[in-house]
């Protein structure tokens, strides 16, 4: 599909500065044909999509560090993908896609409704992180779904070492933690009936490059991939790394259960032996984490008593 003239115009603009370099203003628009005037408006329709353009007079123009967009032939994926420049939320297309088509996975450079649990924002500058979505079906409803949030999260810790990252842990049920800071989300949606068919979005985000400026107005704790890993991530093989192991791991999942998880996720969960806090409803309780139950529920002791708590009940702080 060709896309809009004003999206691959913006497009040839942020190739243009991905390497983080300088670039004069009269060379930006004698290339693209166009005014300098023109120019400065292809500039704020960039910062429209959450990218940092700096401007300085006689240098021109700049992104603060280098930026690497998703190239399909970059991507050695063993499943159906596609790449958006933009889209409202990834998981909202692949919710409206067709499930013959599934196993497919979409990914998105730029989100403008990017969400969490409990319909929370997600924030989704343009290529700072990753946004990717899975569809999967399952011909019946697997007996420990509820579970799949913290499979997910294990094959997503996996990937993230296997890419370079350090000290990536998992904070029940589905958030992806490195040095007491959120580093990324899982957001799972399913359609279905029960006794039937059962189809599930799974939506990733990982805060790969994000910057301060980017993150303004985030109350939570956050972390970036640049902070962690040796080397800067490079995006592409990083949706390369996930893309495999989800296809890899939810096939295991289908026909194996969380059983076959369940130490990986032990020996990165966050909670696991320590002070948490628990809020249910208006019921809010301090407790100590005792892991999770072969249907991936929390399991809490908290005043003596040991008590299962499943993740549409419950908010779960780290002490």
């Amino acid at each position: 599909m060709a896309q809009p003239l004003i999206e691959a115009e913006r497009l040839k603009l942020v190739d243009a500065l991905a390497d983080g370099a300088w670039h004069s203003g009269e060379d930006l628009a004698a290339v693209a044909g166009i005014t300098r005037a023109g120019l400065a408006k292809r500039v704020e329709k960039l910062r429209d999509w959450g990218l940092e353009v700096e401007a300085r007079q006689g240098l021109g123009y700049r992104l603060p560090q280098p930026l690497e967009r998703l190239q399909r032939q970059l991507i050695d994926a063993p499943l159906r993908f596609d790449i958006l420049t933009a889209t409202d939320s990834t998981n909202t297309r692949l919710l409206d896609s067709d499930p013959a088509q599934d196993p497919q996975a979409l990914l998105a450079e730029y989100q403008t409704a990017g969400r969490g649990r409990r319909g929370r924002e997600w924030r989704s500058p343009f290529a700072a992180n990753m946004y990717l979505s899975l569809a999967w079906s399952f011909p019946a409803w697997p007996p420990s779904l509820s579970a799949l949030p913290l499979v997910v999260g294990v094959l997503c810790a996996q990937a993230l070492r296997e890419q370079g990252a350090a000290g990536v842990g998992l904070k029940w049920p589905n958030d992806l933690y490195a040095q007491g800071r959120k580093l990324g989300g899982i957001l799972i949606e399913h359609r279905g009936e029960a006794g039937g068919n059962c189809r599930v979005v799974i939506g990733i985000g990982i805060n790969v490059a994000m910057s301060a400026a980017q993150a303004e107005g985030l109350t939570q704790p956050w972390i970036s991939l640049t902070e962690i890993s040796a080397a800067p991530p490079a995006r592409n093989r990083l949706a390369a790394a996930l893309l495999r192991r989800l296809a890899d791991g939810i096939a295991h999942f289908e026909s194996l259960g969380f059983e076959a998880f369940a130490s990986e996720w032990a020996a990165l969960d966050l909670a696991n032996g320590r002070p948490v806090r628990v809020l249910q409803g208006e019921r809010e309780y301090e407790g100590i984490g005792r892991g999770v139950d072969a249907q991936g529920a929390l399991i809490v002791e908290a005043l003596g008593q040991y008590q299962t708590l499943h993740s549409g009940e419950i908010s779960l702080r780290l002490a």
